[in-house]
């Protein structure tokens, strides 16, 4: 409670927009923005619409698992699940649409599991005080066993009579835009208003700033706990079923290692991993960047996995930024 009560504060005695000047997001954008500059004399085909469209597309997966994420970490814990769920969800979804059912009935069930991966987390977690690394740790390993144990290790690219419906649905676009980049905007416009005007999001900032203080003051912080589990299994459930229709086919390994991307990305855009901070916006700038390196190397001819190496300094200086920061507001 005391960072979001310190970032108030910070915007009452310097203003607004000497708050957004100090903040993490707007650095990470400015990085953002200078790498793409550096692209474009580097690269012909940077700014290309055939890459922009590759880019946004490319970076949606993660920025959908990353504003999931975000809401936990904000609450102090972490969803070391959300990759396996993935995986489990899109082969639900995939299994059902396989049976003949149509493409809601596929998206509801897949939706389903993943909300019913969150809740067991969050019940864990919240009611029965258990660590969310260990609790989440557990459940990275129990989901990717069943999506293999349901998918008999076997990959599935028929989808029923609704197949081409449900492709284009990940796969399409509008305009020139791809739809997977659309639903992240709507999702991130949805989380900055969740977490800046409503009782919710003042209850999840108010947990991981102080726990024992919430309580004191009345907030449900099971009940929130709780929520911010399940929300982040739904966004892994949109993540899967969007990543299914894309790619045009489920196989049980969908979503390997891209816990350690949302988190990277949440990070990245500045939510704190001791809780209390963090925003929507970051983390969908913190998923752009980390994609844009990974393009950017690509273009430039680099070694595609340097791209860890890349990631793992960005993580680091953006927690020392975050740690400089907060020595000097206080």
């Amino acid at each position: 409670m005391s960072v979001a009560i310190d970032q108030v504060t910070s915007q009452r005695e310097h203003g607004p927009l000497r708050a957004i000047i100090m903040s993490q997001p707007f650095w990470v954008t400015i990085a953002l923005g200078i790498m793409c500059v550096v692209m474009a004399k580097v690269s012909d085909v940077f700014f290309t619409d055939d890459n922009f469209f590759n880019v946004t597309r490319n970076f949606s997966f993660i920025g959908i698992l990353a504003l999931g994420m975000t809401a936990v970490i904000i609450t102090k814990g972490i969803d070391l699940s959300v990759g396996s769920i993935v995986g489990v969800s899109g082969i639900v979804s995939a299994m059902v649409l396989n049976a003949g059912h149509s493409w809601w009935a596929g998206i509801g069930a897949g939706l389903l599991a993943a909300l019913a991966c969150g809740f067991v987390n969050g019940l864990l977690v919240a009611y029965l005080n258990l660590s969310s690394f260990i609790v989440t740790l557990g459940m990275f390993a129990v989901a990717r066993s069943l999506a293999q144990v349901i998918s008999q290790n076997r990959m599935i690219y028929q989808f029923g009579p609704d197949e081409k419906l449900f492709e284009e649905i990940g796969g399409g676009n509008v305009l020139g835009i791809a739809n997977t980049f659309i639903v992240l905007l709507a999702l991130t416009i949805i989380f900055m208003i969740a977490f800046r005007y409503t009782t919710w999001g003042r209850w999840v900032y108010a947990i991981g700033g102080n726990e024992h203080a919430a309580r004191l003051t009345g907030v449900p912080v099971n009940r929130v706990k709780l929520s911010v589990y399940m929300l982040s299994g739904l966004m892994s459930g949109i993540c899967a079923v969007l990543l299914v229709g894309w790619q045009g086919a489920a196989i049980n390994a969908m979503g390997t290692g891209y816990e350690l991307r949302a988190i990277a990305s949440s990070v990245i855009g500045g939510t704190d991993l001791m809780g209390g901070a963090g925003g929507a916006y970051g983390a969908f700038i913190g998923a752009a960047l980390i994609e844009v390196i990974r393009n950017s190397l690509l273009l430039a001819g680099v070694d595609a996995n340097w791209e860890g190496t890349f990631v793992g300094l960005f993580i680091v200086f953006a927690v020392m930024l975050s740690k400089f920061r907060g020595m000097r507001s206080g």
